[in-house]
Formats: structure tokens, C-alpha cells, sequence
């Protein structure tokens, strides 16, 4: 980053409209400048923050894939001033992008190793990234056997559909999709994230788990990972949920002596039951 105070400016190509109640979206963004999107190198837990000039800033982790080149997607849920403001926005728009920021996730740590991917809601954006990055042509033969574990509170709120649809049809890949209430089109599992967790029971034998979703679904799926003999220090969260200024300047992410932004959002259980801390969920 030349500053990481100062935006970069990306160009709006694509808006999809993930949620049938349209309340989330992934927005497509391109960079202004070819300099910028050849500095910009990120890795899939990362994040980084949107600016609408005018409106203000907003950390989101990158839902799109390093192999993506000249592409950045972001998925967001209207929650608030500035993701209302994204939401009305459209194709050509400018926003502004500050980034790459934290640590993102271990991919040297993943080498050789199976990984078992849980998700929940819109959280599940880094993990569709990671997952596109391992499943790449170019790098697929560095990791083992890919479980990914994806849960909605409806059928109707589950994102990225195609990439769902490709990813089922791999041989490479072990998907279960969950939801919490069914309608009745239905066709898959029904039940909570760390309940569905336990009955897949995904294997801990040379294995890294990696959690990201609503933290309610992290606080509960923890103890089930432990039962399934994952050890704490092969068990990674993103606590991205956490983020403010990205830089460690505004002290709000604290969370004992860490700065979420700074040495995060990726972290083992391990070293965040390490820290002197209530309760974080």
C-alpha cells in the first residue's frame, strides 16, 4: 500500500443480487488505475474497506479469489448508512478501496493438509474465496481433501448458487449445504451449522478447520470441532465481524492485547483462548 490511509478508486462492473429478499448483494470492482491493481496482492481472509465519497468507510473481507485477476468482489448486506448507500449504487459507479488489510488465512500452513471449511450467512464470503483459490487449476494439487460445511437460515438466503452448483459437482470436494428452516423446494439437510457439523463428522486426521460466520454459529462450533479431535491450534476463526479502521489507529477491535486489524481477523483458538479476555462471542 502506498498509504493505507488514502482510497484507491475501483469502478463498479457487476452487481448480483445474492438473497431473494435482496438484502445482500456482490459487488464486481475493478481498479481505476492498471498501478493500483498490480500493488494491490491479497490473500483470501483478508479484507479491506469501501469508501462512498460522502457517505463514509465499511471493512468487508474479499469474497472473490487472488486467481481472479483485475477483479475484486465484495458481498454485502444492507445493514447500515454506508451499505445502504453501496446497495443503491450501480454499475460504473466509483468507490474507493483501502487494503489489502490483516493476515489472511495460513495457505503455507495448509499445504499437504485436508481442510474442513464451516460457514454461516454472509461470513461465508472469505471462505467461498479460499475455497476458490485451493479448487484453482494452479494450485489444487498443493492441498489435500476440501470439506466445506455452508449453512443459511433459509434457502432463500444462500449465496453464490453457481459456485455451490460447480462445486457439487466436483469429485475433489465434499459440499453440504444446510439451512435452518426449509420451504418446500427443499431438498437438502435442515439444521443448525454445529449440529450438521457433528454429523458429518469430518475427519481431524491431518487437518486444519477454519470457521467463519455469525458468532453464534462460531461459539457453538467450537466445542463440536474439539470433540471431533481437532486440536486448538488447527482450528482458525476470522473475526472480521470485529474490524473498524483497518489500521490499528482507532483502538475499537481490541481484543486483549490484540489489534483485531493488525493481527488478524485470522486466528487459532489456540492463541484467542490465550488471551485475557471475557466474552468474545
Amino acid at each position: 500500500m502506498k498509504n493505507p490511509s488514502i482510497p484507491l478508486p475501483v469502478r463498479i462492473e457487476k452487481v448480483v443480487v445474492e438473497t431473494e429478499d435482496r438484502s445482500i448483494k456482490t459487488f464486481a470492482l475493478s481498479f481505476v488505475n492498471q498501478e493500483d491493481e498490480e500493488e494491490f496482492n491479497y490473500r483470501p481472509g483478508q479484507f479491506a474497506e469501501l469508501t462512498v465519497f460522502g457517505k463514509g468507510e465499511a471493512p468487508f473481507g474479499m469474497a472473490s479469489s487472488p486467481t481472479q485477476r483485475g477483479i475484486l468482489e465484495f458481498t454485502i448486506s444492507k445493514i447500515g448508512s454506508v451499505t445502504t448507500a453501496v446497495h443503491h449504487m450501480g454499475e460504473r459507479e466509483i468507490l474507493g478501496v483501502r487494503g489489502p488489510l490483516g493476515n489472511g488465512y495460513p495457505l503455507e500452513s495448509f499445504e499437504g493438509k485436508n481442510l474442513v471449511l464451516i460457514g454461516g450467512g454472509f461470513g461465508f464470503s472469505t471462505l467461498r474465496a479460499l475455497t476458490n483459490y485451493m479448487i484453482d487449476e494452479m494450485n489444487r494439487v498443493r492441498f489435500g481433501n476440501i470439506t466445506v460445511i455452508y449453512g443459511a437460515r433459509q434457502p432463500g438466503l444462500l449465496l453464490y448458487k453457481p459456485d455451490l452448483e460447480k462445486w457439487k459437482g466436483r469429485s475433489d470436494i465434499h459440499l453440504v449445504v444446510t439451512v435452518d428452516q426449509a420451504d418446500n423446494g427443499w431438498q437438502g439437510k435442515v439444521g443448525f451449522v454445529p449440529a450438521i457439523t457433528r454429523e458429518v463428522a469430518p475427519s481431524a486426521d491431518n487437518s486444519y478447520a477454519v470457521v467463519c460466520g455469525p458468532p453464534a454459529m462460531i461459539k457453538y462450533t467450537l466445542p463440536v470441532l474439539e470433540e471431533l479431535g481437532f486440536p486448538k491450534e488447527k482450528i482458525l476463526l476470522s473475526l472480521e465481524m470485529r474490524m473498524k479502521c483497518g489500521i490499528g489507529k482507532c483502538g475499537r477491535c481490541n481484543i486483549g492485547s490484540k489489534y483485531v486489524c493488525k493481527d488478524g481477523p485470522v486466528i487459532s483458538y489456540a492463541e484467542l483462548l490465550s488471551l485475557t479476555v471475557d466474552d468474545i462471542f
